[in-house]
């Protein structure tokens, strides 16, 4: 066979594997070879061959998701392909699988699958790598996060209309940085900012506090001259002593566990803590829900919120007469997926307000356990990696990092 005519069919294939397993090789085939060598799954059209989880019904992530194969056009009019580059595992991205959220995204054939097939995912980091020529704000190279919640973040790749997703500054800050900012930490900031009018050198009492948001609020309580109880999981010996170490380092004012905040005289403590109550004690910040909740309850000063986020124990709140009657306690709830549909460019100041605090270094990244996803990697590693998300002590975030894709 003619050599350019062999290197021609060597790069014609769907998907680009190096040329260095042809037998022949002309100039121009090296030339090529140099130039494709970190986009190998783009074909010689211009198709991008992506991979992605999905599941045709709700269920237990280890039951329901498989990994499937699809290629994506080249871009045109308003449209971005994007390249992922970090997505983290989100305790509402395994409820949405399994069917308790109240939102979900939908099941479409769009991909090619064999049934109607949903994506999950809502957090994650792109980059940009081609523009169609009606893009405005966005163009090659450029990182952008989800605009809204629902977008089906992991994968390696998709295309989406520029409007859902918006632009944000890199420099100076990491893929894993960006791809976990706009639940976490915005969720925090909000829940300290919308609720009450706290002044410097006020309360707030906090559970869940060693979490993603809980420790979120404890950097920005601080940096905003607030003082913070947080309460964590009973944890035996060495490695309480560290979970209470690294809290006080956050910026947490007093550390104590779930076991404690259920005590007759805990109240009392409070009271101690607060200068006998004349420092204020107005907000409390609620992921846990039942008595642990209610506990968080009942130390507020008259007046107070109260704001649930999150239900961990899956126990409801028995709310006393009492808290309403005669100490007007208010009961809140705040999701921040439903705040950023409805408040997109307040969204987008929060995020680059917080993006800035970690260049600046006076915010800390959440732990993270990081989990791998190459071109290469097989369903099952995928999905044990989902499933292990669901147990209980967990040394960080579980966040897919992307590599050779």
């Amino acid at each position: 066979m003619n050599p350019k005519l062999r290197s021609s069919l060597c790069i014609s294939v769907f998907t680009i594997r190096p040329l260095a397993r042809c037998h022949y090789k002309s100039s121009s085939a090296l030339r090529v070879n140099l130039s494709l060598d970190r986009r190998r799954h783009i074909s010689a059209y211009g198709y991008t061959q992506a991979k992605v989880l999905v599941y045709p019904k709700h269920g237990s992530p280890h039951d329901v998701l498989t990994l499937h194969t699809h290629s994506i056009s080249p871009p045109h009019s308003n449209l971005l392909n994007l390249r992922t580059l970090a997505a983290p595992l989100n305790p509402a991205d395994i409820n949405q699988i399994q069917g308790t959220y109240p939102t979900a995204p939908p099941f479409t054939q769009t991909l090619g699958t064999a049934l109607p097939s949903a994506v999950p995912g809502n957090e994650a980091c792109f980059e940009v790598l081609s523009a169609g020529a009606g893009c405005k704000d966005v163009s090659k190279g450029d990182w952008v996060i989800p605009r809204q919640t629902g977008l089906g973040t992991w994968r390696t790749h998709l295309q989406v209309e520029e409007g859902k997703v918006m632009k944000v500054d890199k420099e100076g800050l990491k893929a894993e940085q960006v791809a976990t900012v706009s639940v976490n930490p915005v969720t925090a900031y909000r829940m300290l900012k919308d609720f009450e009018l706290l002044k410097e050198g006020d309360w707030f009492i906090q559970n869940g506090a060693n979490s993603a948001v809980g420790r979120a609020a404890v950097q920005l309580g601080k940096m905003w001259g607030l003082k913070s109880i947080c309460v964590v999981r009973q944890r035996e010996g060495a490695e309480g002593e560290a979970l209470n170490k690294e809290m006080e380092a956050l910026g947490a004012t007093v550390v104590v566990n779930d076991e404690e905040i259920l005590e007759k005289g805990f109240g009392a403590r409070v009271k101690e803590w607060t200068r006998g109550g004349r420092e204020p004690l107005k907000l409390a910040l609620n992921c846990v829900g039942g008595d642990a909740g209610m506990a968080l309850a009942k130390t507020l000063d008259a007046g107070g919120t109260m704001v649930t986020y999150g239900a961990m124990s899956k126990t409801p709140l028995r709310v006393g007469a009492g808290m309403l009657i005669f100490k007007d306690l208010r009961f809140v709830g705040f999701w921040v997926s439903k705040w950023g549909d409805r408040l997109p460019e307040e969204k987008k100041k929060t995020v680059d307000e917080v993006l800035q605090l970690i260049r600046d270094g006076r915010f800390k990244d959440v732990p993270t356990v990081e989990v791998p996803w190459s071109y290469e990697t097989k369903e099952e590693e995928l999905v044990d990696a989902v499933k292990e998300t669901l147990g209980g002590f967990r040394k960080g975030k579980g966040i897919f990092k992307f590599s050779d894709t």
